[in-house]
């Protein structure tokens, strides 16, 4: 299938997959307090590194550091517990809650960077339902941008990743929607500045509508063009 923009309206989909963070839900002020902590803790540029956090498991953002006699694992699990218990301010995308109702529960999965228990606290969080196909930090041995984690989301659905439309919203998720082939939609609800992408956007899930078609397929319809 063509990833260029307008096709995601014209294409329809065995299954939608979707990321958590800055797709499904805001939790940035969340993310952002504990990860300026642990920042500071080791002498890091704040600001700088902050931008470097997104859409990535946190494994994989401490090991990119390579911090002499800090053991990834250790810290890891120390920014867990710490976003698991803060998740004041974390709201769902406008329209997620209402978008996700009107899917069949066999045909979308959660795609998330985030550990299985934190996944679980902030969707709590924001209202929004867990699926039934939960794809999480500890289910994959390669973090996004690798497309380890939307395979195995395709194929716990039990459809062709091909026909699959992930949403994602970061620029490592992109890129690992990219290498699995599928189709993407950037949610670009928590950009502050604008992605240049060749895949198609919205910002908030109040300007789509979802079809099922007599086969059983998605179909996408945007309620701005």
């Amino acid at each position: 299938m063509s990833t260029q923009g307008p096709a995601v309206f014209t294409q329809r989909y065995r299954a939608f997959l979707f990321d958590m963070d800055g797709t499904l839900l805001n939790s940035i002020a969340a993310a952002e307090r504990v990860w300026s902590l642990w920042a500071e803790r080791h002498g890091l540029d704040v600001a700088a590194f902050l931008k470097t956090i997104h859409g990535a498991r946190a494994i994989d953002t401490i090991t990119r550091q390579a911090l002499p006699g800090v053991d990834p694992e250790v810290e890891a699990q120390w920014i867990t517990e710490a976003e698991i218990n803060d998740v004041e301010g974390i709201v769902a995308i406008p329209g997620a809650v209402e978008f996700l109702s009107h899917l069949p529960g066999d045909q979308w999965a959660l795609v998330t960077s985030a550990p299985r228990e934190l996944a679980l606290r902030r969707l709590q969080a924001a209202g929004i339902a867990p699926p039934a196909v939960l794809v999480t930090a500890e289910d994959v041995a390669k973090g996004k941008p690798d497309p380890a984690c939307y395979l195995l989301g395709a194929q716990r659905l039990g459809v062709p990743v091909q026909d699959c439309l992930v949403f994602e919203d970061a620029t490592v998720g992109i890129q690992a929607g990219e290498a699995a082939g599928a189709d993407v939609m950037v949610v670009t609800s928590t950009h502050v500045q604008p992605m240049a992408t060749v895949h198609a956007c919205i910002e908030a899930y109040d300007t789509l509508r979802v079809l099922r078609d007599g086969d059983g397929l998605l179909e996408l319809k945007s309620l701005t063009r």
